[in-house]
């Protein structure tokens, strides 16, 4: 599956772009901020990360930059299970953070959500993370107020989350489905 917005591209890794993936990844604020388990690291592990099976109602892209010199890797983004619910995550490469990608990729990832029949989607920051609050919000998420232990490997312990919901039955938000074509099967 691709989606393509209007300055993003999303879309699985292809073999060319594992160079990109692993140096994105070794960053540390990337990983400290990953709220289940830890990205992968170097180039075996990004391989099998990328070669495990996936389930196509829990779709995962990369984003890229539409750039005249050629695709930019900018972050990753995709949907899992998350204590019985469907859970919205994301990472954004250093360089190209505050520049509203994380937004523009949150807001198609939704409207997939929408079109894949999912009433509401969670999505959940560590609370030392103010960026990522103005990011949900603005994408129509809302915060519940709910804080929850969340066990991060590369913190090595339990930190706070804050939760936040998007009703995906109704509009919350006419954000959700700005700047965003129709998606293809690939």
């Amino acid at each position: 599956m691709f989606v393509r917005t209007e300055r993003l591209f999303l879309r699985p890794a292809w073999p060319e772009d594992l160079d990109d993936l692993v140096e994105a990844l070794s960053d540390e604020d990337i990983q400290r901020n990953v709220g289940v388990a830890p990205l992968p690291r170097n180039v075996a592990q990004v391989r099998a990360y990328l070669d495990r099976p996936r389930d196509p109602r829990l779709p995962h892209f990369f984003m890229y930059l539409r750039a005249p010199g050629g695709p930019q890797l900018v972050g990753g983004i995709g949907l899992g299970r998350y204590d019985g619910e469907v859970e919205v995550g994301y990472w954004i490469a250093a360089r190209h953070r505050g520049l509203g990608y994380a937004g523009e990729a949150l807001r198609a990832v939704v409207g997939q959500a929408r079109l894949l029949g999912y009433p509401r989607l969670i999505a959940s920051h560590f609370a030392d993370s103010p960026a990522t609050h103005r990011v949900l919000e603005g994408a129509g998420f809302r915060d519940t107020g709910e804080l929850r232990p969340r066990y991060s490997v590369t913190r090595a312990r339990e930190y706070a989350a804050r939760i936040y919901v998007a009703d995906l039955e109704r509009r919350a938000s006419p954000r959700f489905d700005t700047a965003v074509d129709e998606p293809s099967a690939a």
